[in-house]
């Protein structure tokens, strides 16, 4: 990442702010593709669910197997109360999961009007969105993974070093992102070691994982791949497995956006927009 402007003038030996450049045009592209397919994939995905909002392991699911989580609504009274099931764990959820709404307009349903698409309950609607975000989403994610390819930057600024997997230099990453200690000067060049390990993981794991479950809950694509049923144990296994992907994508977003704000929101904000990122360095360096 090459330092592509200086713009303030101070006395020798004290610190100076430099403009780098971070992020490539197509890594910036891709990104905000990303944000816009994950939105719209979680939104219809929990419309998908709410036409059965309760997941199973094994192959049959609702008589078949007992659900170990279930969005449900139990009447109570003159009305219903909404409640999440989690194993042998129950929590009241009404308001939110179960029944949204109160008084009149209360109605059953696994997650609220507003955090899906279409808002109504439209299990046909629902799938056209995601099927056609999950392509654009894939689509998207191989040009940018071919890009790191041929690039080297994958190589060059997500593979970690040896020195960085050492067990000391981990205790430190960790304890200084506990203390919201963030790079500075030249660290900050670079993506740091608990970044990258995060980066690999759902770049190479969760993401490829979500598609190849969301594939095996595909009838036409189970009677031509029938192994992968035999790999996730059936498809109510693959579907549970995508829910718990789905999820641990969304808390990552949520970490990567605290981190984004904590360290620097407008620098952090501009750089993945223009790809400028400012950085303080020593003045005698070059």
């Amino acid at each position: 990442m090459a330092t592509i402007e200086d713009y303030d003038e101070r006395p020798p030996g004290a610190p100076r702010t430099t403009f780098i450049q971070r992020h490539s045009a197509l890594t910036r592209l891709t990104h905000w593709i990303n944000v816009l397919c994950l939105s719209l994939l979680l939104m219809s995905g929990l419309q998908i669910f709410n036409a059965h909002p309760a997941l199973y392991w094994g192959q049959y699911g609702a008589d078949a197997d007992p659900s170990w989580l279930s969005i449900e609504a139990v009447e109570e009274g003159d009305g219903f109360r909404g409640i999440l099931r989690v194993g042998s764990l129950t929590v009241t959820t009404t308001g939110i999961l179960g029944i949204s709404g109160a008084g009149d307009d209360a109605a059953q349903r696994g997650f609220p009007s507003w955090s899906t698409i279409p808002s109504y309950q439209d299990l046909a609607t629902g799938r056209r969105w995601h099927f056609f975000f999950a392509w654009l989403f894939v689509i998207n994610g191989l040009v940018y993974t071919l890009h790191g390819v041929a690039t080297g930057h994958f190589r060059r600024d997500l593979a970690p070093s040896a020195e960085e997997m050492s067990p000391r230099h981990l205790k430190q990453e960790i304890a200084d992102h506990a203390r919201l200690r963030f790079p500075k000067g030249e660290k900050a060049r670079h993506y740091n070691v608990l970044q990258k390990l995060v980066y690999l993981a759902v770049i190479f794991v969760l993401l490829p994982l979500m598609l190849a479950t969301g594939l095996t809950m595909s009838p036409g694509i189970d009677a031509g791949y029938p192994f992968l049923l035999d790999v996730f144990g059936g498809r109510q296994s693959a579907r549970s497995i995508h829910f718990i992907c789905a999820w641990s994508i969304v808390l990552f977003v949520i970490l990567h956006v605290s981190m984004v704000i904590l360290s620097g929101l407008w620098n952090n904000l501009r750089s993945m927009i223009t790809g400028r990122y400012a950085i303080e360095i020593a003045g005698d360096d070059k």
